[in-house]
């Protein structure tokens, strides 16, 4: 889908598909959710009815999670492409376009405050982007932080009244539980907000995602003809229906967990059971391999 697409196009003009998607291939390992904005969320498929529903508001939806995504994770302007920026709140595709031609021409953000020198990117758009915005080994650490800079003066002042320096309060939990926050409540600041400051804090820059499972398919099943009933294999969920779910078992055919093959009572929804790409064991029942056709049950 990428590599036929108009931005892998942008980026590799003098390079054909297959190229393309070995370079996307490789990205995704590096940084998938960075790759992976630059492919139209509803490509990836979401669902057998994803075309029965009202694409509009199927579009808002998915761009909503992919943006909420972003925002978490945040996003280091200073190697971020521009379809990830466009992700950023506050930002848009217009603005990323100008952020890294900013970058392009006067060399890498050394700092937040720098972000306001971009063209047409105003007080409001820095408002709402500046806290999603890190900045790599940047001279304020808080500027690799979720801190947002209009906080900076209240972590200021928490660093000045512990008599010690910034670099010393950052990750030092113990220093941090000791701070009495109800002193730095304000108008415009509540206990919330410096709640969260105090947890980014703890732990600054911290990737909310998790590590990934090492998943390894069957080494000894290649072919529908090493299958046999009775044979116990790891599998990944990779399409769920109303009759059942199939799963990929490292071969080219998937095979199919019946519903009545879920549990040993009643399933009403398959979705109670299994979800999409979910890391499942699964037991042979039956092999067809004239019709290319596994039978699978889900292994208690």
């Amino acid at each position: 889908i990428y590599s036929a697409s108009k931005i892998a196009r942008e980026e590799f003009p003098n390079y054909d598909v297959t190229v393309r998607g070995a370079v996307s291939i490789g990205r995704r390992l590096a940084d998938p959710l960075a790759e992976l904005v630059k492919i139209d969320a509803k490509s990836i498929g979401v669902g057998q009815y994803q075309h029965d529903v009202d694409q509009n508001k199927l579009k808002n939806s998915l761009d909503a999670v992919v943006e909420n995504c972003v925002n978490t994770v945040g996003v280091n302007i200073n190697t971020a492409s521009i379809p990830l920026l466009s992700y950023v709140s506050g930002i848009g595709p217009k603005l990323a376009e100008n952020i890294v031609a900013h970058r392009n021409e006067n060399g890498a953000f050394g700092s937040r405050s720098e972000i306001k020198k971009v063209a047409r990117l105003g007080i409001k758009a820095f408002e709402q982007g500046a806290a999603f915005l890190r900045i790599k080994n940047a001279k304020n650490p808080l500027d690799d932080s979720a801190v947002h800079p209009e906080s900076y003066p209240i972590v200021q002042k928490m660093v000045k009244d512990q008599g010690l320096a910034l670099s010393e309060i950052i990750g030092n939990k113990e220093v941090l539980k000791k701070i009495d926050l109800n002193k730095y409540c304000t108008e415009s600041v509540g206990l919330p907000t410096l709640k969260d400051i105090i947890k980014e804090l703890e732990k600054p820059g911290l990737d909310v995602r998790e590590k990934a499972k090492v998943f390894t398919f069957n080494q000894n099943i290649r072919t529908i003809n090493d299958l046999s009933s009775g044979q116990l294999l790891p599998g990944i969920v990779n399409n769920i229906t109303n009759f059942g779910c199939f799963v990929d078992i490292g071969i080219k055919e998937s095979g199919l967990i019946h519903i009545s093959n879920l549990s040993d009572s009643f399933v009403k929804d398959v979705n109670e059971h299994v979800s999409l790409h979910q890391q499942i064991i699964v037991k042979v029942l039956e092999v067809d391999i004239p019709r290319k056709r596994i039978q699978l049950a889900l292994h208690k």
